[in-house]
């Protein structure tokens, strides 16, 4: 009893000391702008639906009996990533700046995060910054999953995206987002690396080291449910705007072309990835139309807010050629990513993050660079750069923690747990109730 009540204790007094952070509450800044306001706490929720949306668009690309343990894996992340978010992880990607490497943790807690603005957006809370922030933090591994449907560890899973987003996802943004951050200086817009190429790179890492879905390229392994890929790829596209827009911080003129440009490049990537897949097998499918505007939405993004709608055209045109193109190497090459995370976001964040680094105009945002055709090859250097160090510490982080937890929880379910799906194995209920 009196460990119980100790521990109680402690509990109770480590709550007092994270509540006491309510007194910077107590007060609105005057410089908050009311619309700059209700338009970042609208795109914060669009941003959250895309997390749903993407359980929708994996629960239909797998087999019917892992849709709920595929779902499972998107929407568990919102409530695991959020929590890490509050306590410690928005302090570790946006404190106060440690050698260029992390924030540290003065905010823990959300201490001192209140209604005041911050510096990193002016004209809204502190708090409706950090929530929005947070929406990006909970999709982001919930991307990888993709990789290794149907055949993870739901326990594995859940530490794997607490430990990835603690040591890969928190420091990155900090290093390109962060003040002080040591990559500070590149055109990241709305995340094609932060969010994309680190769950895309991480996705192929997964991928190689659990191993393929047993029988693989032997026997057929179609979607179970098209239309709800299909309406999950709708939702995505819809909260994208939030995504990309909202990444401008304020209602204007930037967040207007980001808009613009996020739907010319998903719609361009709809329609070259429709007329490749036809001149390429035959008949167009509505798979890959899905897969095209995801394609495009992902590569437009680290740009939305640098370039012009005809730039955002050719980036939606070159995203649906590579992307298509990674697809079908795939089988080719033999690594099973289930769900074509390394495909569309991994190739699709870093080619994003290059055009950029190309199309960029000071004369569409003037707190950009121009890109190289604008004459400057030191913004496309330091993409490049930025390319080239977050892949590399991306695949580090990710495949020393899949081996920890291989040796130590597991990473793969037995056999005839596969066999019978992870819906049952791993939830105990089943997505459909079929006489």
């Amino acid at each position: 009893m009196r460990g119980i009540k100790r521990t109680l204790t402690i509990i109770g007094a480590a709550l007092s000391v994270l509540m006491l952070s309510g007194t910077a509450f107590a007060s609105e800044g005057s410089a908050i702008n009311t619309g700059d306001t209700a338009w970042m706490l609208a795109s914060a929720a669009l941003v959250l639906l895309m997390t749903p949306g993407l359980a929708m668009f994996y629960g239909g690309m797998v087999r019917r009996k892992n849709v709920l343990g595929t779902i499972m894996h998107s929407f568990v992340a919102i409530a695991v990533i959020s929590v890490q978010w509050v306590l410690f992880g928005y302090s570790l990607s946006f404190g106060p700046d440690v050698h260029g490497f992390i924030g540290d943790l003065s905010w823990l807690g959300l201490n001192g995060v209140g209604l005041e603005p911050s510096s990193y957006a002016p004209t809204i809370p502190h708090l409706a910054f950090m929530i929005y922030q947070c929406m990006f933090a909970v999709i982001t591994p919930a991307l990888i999953s993709g990789a290794f449907a149907e055949r993870m560890k739901f326990s594995a899973y859940v530490l794997f995206i607490l430990l990835w987003s603690t040591l890969v996802y928190n420091p990155v943004a900090h290093w390109i987002w962060g003040h002080g951050g040591w990559l500070n200086g590149t055109l990241d817009f709305a995340g094609g690396i932060v969010v994309h190429l680190t769950s895309g790179i991480s996705a192929l890492v997964a991928a190689l080291v659990i191993g393929a879905r047993r029988e693989y390229l032997k026997e057929p392994m179609p979607p179970h449910n098209l239309p709800m890929t299909v309406l999950g790829a709708g939702l995505l596209w819809f909260g994208w705007f939030g995504f990309n827009a909202g990444s401008a911080l304020q209602a204007g003129g930037i967040s207007t072309m980001a808009f613009v440009t996020t739907h010319t490049a998903a719609a361009t990537a709809t329609l070259v990835w429709v007329i490749v897949e036809w001149m390429h097998r035959g008949k167009a499918t509505m798979f890959g139309a899905a897969t095209g505007a995801i394609a495009g939405l992902a590569t437009i993004t680290p740009a939305a807010g640098f370039v012009s709608p005809m730039s955002a055209m050719a980036i939606g045109a070159i995203a649906a050629i590579l992307c298509y193109t990674a697809l079908n190497l795939k089988s080719k090459l033999g690594y099973d990513d289930s769900l074509d995370a390394f495909g569309v976001h991994g190739v699709g964040g870093t080619t994003g993050t290059i055009c950029a680094g190309l199309l960029a105009s000071l004369a569409i945002n003037s707190g950009g660079a121009n890109g190289l055709f604008f004459g400057n090859a030191s913004t496309l250097i330091m993409q490049l750069k930025a390319i080239g160090a977050v892949a590399v510490y991306s695949v580090v982080i990710t495949f020393v923690l899949l081996k920890v937890l291989d040796k130590t929880v597991g990473l793969r379910v037995q056999n005839e747990q596969e066999m019978q799906g992870l819906d049952l194995t791993q939830h105990s209920e089943e997505g459909y109730y079929l006489s």
